[in-house]
């Protein structure tokens, strides 16, 4: 992956004027997409792993390569690590090894979605991958503004979300209070010491970085 990662750039100068009625839309309508297959057969594999547990499970959503469920259960030796990515080929690269870390090819809305029906919940969830989608037009691409974001703080109410795009963790605080009424933390870090492939990236190419918290 290469060091000379070129800066976001987007038609938006300030949070998206859609993104309060978009919020406000999908508190009223359940996300009704039918679950496909293989998501339903990652699913029992998590909730294999999840009765077993002694503590709650920490999320990683989009975690790629799993460089980043790696590093979280370093950081969390007593929790299962559940690492979830669409790519299976990105799974195949994963970067450690660690007796508490399950990864599993999946859709994230799909595995979200079927957590929730069944009541499960994790320690904390984390989207680390950036995903910013920046032309205004692809709002409903950013997880903020897609119909499924409503079940996030229904997984957990501890999240953490990075990008290399300062907006995007704006709208997801703006979008996270609307929906909960919890002002999370929006701040600006050096990824000294990168979890991902991609902070790993930017780093190098001496660009900061973003983070919204909450819980």
């Amino acid at each position: 992956m290469k060091n000379n990662s070129a800066e976001v750039e987007s038609n938006q100068s300030g949070i998206h004027e859609d993104l309060g009625l978009l919020i406000d839309k999908y508190k009223k309508s359940a996300y009704l997409k039918p679950i496909q297959k293989h998501n339903k057969e990652a699913f029992v594999e998590l909730l294999s792993v999840i009765q077993e547990c002694e503590y709650l499970p920490v999320i990683d959503s989009c975690c790629g390569t799993a460089m980043s469920s790696f590093k979280l259960a370093e950081r969390y030796p007593e929790r299962w690590v559940i690492g979830i990515d669409q790519s299976a080929k990105r799974l195949l690269k994963q970067q450690g090894s660690a007796h508490k870390v399950k990864l599993l090819r999946a859709n994230c809305e799909d595995l979200w979605r079927l957590m929730v029906e069944h009541g499960l919940t994790a320690y904390k969830h984390y989207i680390l991958y950036p995903n910013p989608w920046p032309k205004a037009e692809h709002v409903k691409r950013r997880w903020h503004g897609h119909p499924v974001f409503p079940v996030l703080p229904q997984i957990s109410a501890a999240i953490e979300v990075r990008s290399n795009w300062e907006l995007y963790v704006q709208e997801f605080a703006f979008a996270w209070k609307q929906l909960t009424g919890v002002t999370g933390t929006v701040s600006s870090f050096h990824a000294t010491e990168p979890v991902t492939l991609f902070e790993k990236k930017y780093h190098n190419s001496g660009h900061a970085l973003y983070c919204f918290t909450a819980g």
